[in-house]
């Protein structure tokens, strides 16, 4: 395939927007140092990707999942609870501390009183007081 064009890979990958995302991840794995699973010809990393995937000579569900894993901070594998938790099974003290943790660093404000929000017509913007105009 001399040229690659968008319509060659929309056959596999019909969601444009997922296509993009998976040609990049392809182009990210090939710069880290992934094996090609095509001859360069002497093109870019994501011009290399699009004709593999345009080729299917790699596999989407891998770069798929691939994809996915990049999003975590941290690799599935390191999560030990995968399942979802049935009624009356304990929730692990791991999780429930990473839960802890992450509720002290979230910051609420109260909601005004309806009294005080409807209430005054003066408002005031730091050291200047604005007049409500009917």
């Amino acid at each position: 395939m001399a040229r690659v064009t968008v319509e060659d890979c929309i056959l596999e990958v019909p969601n444009r927007f997922e296509l993009v995302l998976l040609a990049a991840q392809r182009a990210k794995q090939i710069t880290s140092g992934n094996p090609l699973t095509i001859d360069r010809d002497n093109d870019k990393d994501s011009v290399v990707s699009l004709r593999e995937i345009a080729d299917k000579t790699v596999s989407l569900d891998a770069l798929q999942e691939g994809l996915i894993q990049s999003f975590f901070k941290r690799p599935i594998s390191d999560i030990t609870d995968k399942k979802l938790l049935t009624a009356g099974e304990e929730i692990p003290t791991e999780v429930e501390e990473a839960f802890k943790d992450a509720a002290q660093h979230i910051s609420v404000k109260p909601a005004p009183q309806e009294e005080e929000a409807e209430g005054d017509d003066n408002m005031s913007f730091g050291e200047d007081d604005v007049q409500a105009e009917d």
